[in-house]
């Protein structure tokens, strides 16, 4: 076996040490991010973060809830390094002073859609006539349940509540705690699905009819957060900057959302 010289081995511990120091400056430039966000920005975030992972090396954990269980899990004490929910949710959890930071940032907006199983016949739901007409001819109407804090189910009914369909759409109403109101379509429990449109479009099998009426369309606008104190506060602040960012845009039009009004 050749035998380094002595000029040979300084060099390759040299070389060692700075293979070493790489691979910790690596490490310690490498972060793991928890996003908390609402189910409805969900399916951008999810579209974003591969290509911010791949930039930067960090990693990110996506954690959803509903927009009344992501403000709840704040409230009982959870953490995360970005939190992805509606400004008068943030807003209420900085005057209660469960969270403090810099001024949100508003990422996304969406309105209420309704969608069908693939397959099943197209309603008519251009107009306010035509919208109760089909809540009334189907069999069951899948929506988020109102009581888990979904910002859709507690809009859709006082919706309901204000048509005077209350009662009558009462025993078909199949209420979901969180997640997606369309997957009832393909499992077949219900024929019609009304929900956030990004959430409705994120569920093969059910196809999308439209948004609700103008006249009675409720905009929800989703905007991030960086917490005080957060553990990976700068890695998580460059997220923030990623999804609020151009690359953002065209995936807001794929997933159904639009870019807010800044």
């Amino acid at each position: 076996m050749r035998r380094l010289t002595p000029l040979s081995r300084a060099l390759w511990r040299a070389c060692g040490a700075a293979g070493l120091a790489l691979t910790v400056t690596a490490s310690a430039w490498s972060a793991e991010i928890t996003l908390l966000t609402t189910g409805a920005y969900k399916p951008v975030a999810a579209r974003l973060v591969p290509s911010f992972e791949q930039r930067t090396g960090h990693k990110v954990v996506i954690r959803n809830e509903t927009a009344g269980a992501v403000a709840q899990a704040i409230r009982d004490g959870a953490r995360a390094d970005l939190v992805v929910l509606t400004p008068g949710g943030l807003d209420a959890l900085i005057r209660e002073g469960r969270l403090s930071g810099a001024q949100p940032v508003p990422l996304a907006k969406v309105g209420i859609g309704v969608a069908i199983r693939d397959g099943a016949p197209v309603p008519d739901i251009a107009t306010l006539d035509g919208f109760r007409e089909a809540l009334l001819r189907a069999r069951a109407v899948a929506m988020v349940d109102p009581a888990s804090g979904g910002s859709s189910g507690i809009y859709l009914a006082q919706l309901f509540e204000r048509f005077g369909l209350a009662d009558r759409l009462k025993d078909k109403l199949v209420l979901v705690r969180g997640g997606l109101a369309a997957s009832r379509l393909v499992s077949g429990e219900a024929d019609l699905a009304l929900q956030q449109t990004s959430e409705l479009l994120a569920v093969p099998g059910a196809r999308l009819v439209g948004p609700i009426p103008a006249e009675v369309q409720n905009v929800t606008v989703y905007a991030g957060i960086v917490p005080m104190g957060a553990g990976q506060a700068e890695a998580a602040t460059a997220l923030l900057r990623h999804l609020a960012g151009p690359e953002a845009v065209p995936v807001l039009a794929e997933k159904g959302m639009a870019p807010p009004d800044r």
